[in-house]
């Protein structure tokens, strides 16, 4: 059986239940020992066909595309201003900015309205920066993605479907550069990332 056209990696680990992953752009099964791949993958057939189609377009759209590149105390100025200015527009309060580099998500605004960002994000062009921070304060007034939710990210990013696509492009993009400066550096360790079936990009 298989996918025709689908790249993928087998990983056999002490884990209870299998999962798929994205990693760095390819699939990655994660499987109990003894699971047979090939029923897995039949299983999972139209979710990952669709998947690895979207991915593979967003990859095609960020040819072309550079990372941005910024030193800590630019990257940071620009997102204190960003919070700021979306706090009033908003009408809510963020209590904390913290920064650290995040596995699955570009941003997540906790229920103590603190806001971690991925150190990642100093890469990306700023309109991707300030709509990543605008969809985190939004999740202050409605914290699920429903209806209420996409109308105010509507109200003030109606292409908001473009940049999420941009998003995943630069994803992908940021993680084969990471990589590459490992690779060219001489050091072993993967920084790609894992992308899950769960990652939306941001929270």
């Amino acid at each position: 059986m298989g996918l025709e056209g689908v790249e993928y990696k087998v990983s056999y680990r002490k884990v209870k239940y299998p999962r798929l992953e994205f990693k760095g752009g390819g699939l990655l099964l994660i499987l109990p020992f003894g699971h047979d791949p090939e029923v897995f993958l039949e299983k999972h057939r139209d979710w990952i066909v669709k998947k690895t189609e979207f991915i593979n377009e967003c990859l095609r759209d960020s040819l072309g595309k550079e990372i941005a590149q910024r030193t800590e105390e630019e990257f940071r100025d620009i997102v204190y201003f960003i919070v700021e200015r979306t706090s009033r527009e908003l009408g809510v309060k963020v209590n904390n900015i913290f920064f650290r580099r995040m596995r699955t998500k570009w941003a997540s605004c906790s229920p103590k309205r603190n806001l971690t960002i991925n150190s990642l994000m100093k890469h990306l062009p700023e309109g991707l920066i300030e709509y990543i921070i605008f969809h985190e304060i939004a999740h202050l007034i409605e914290k699920r993605h429903n209806e209420n939710f996409w109308s105010i990210i509507l109200n003030r990013f109606n292409n908001y479907k473009e940049l999420e696509k941009d998003l995943f492009g630069f994803w992908f993009l940021i993680q084969r550069s990471q990589k590459t400066a490992l690779n060219s550096a001489g050091q072993t360790r993967s920084v790609a990332e894992d992308f899950t079936s769960s990652l939306k990009g941001i929270g």
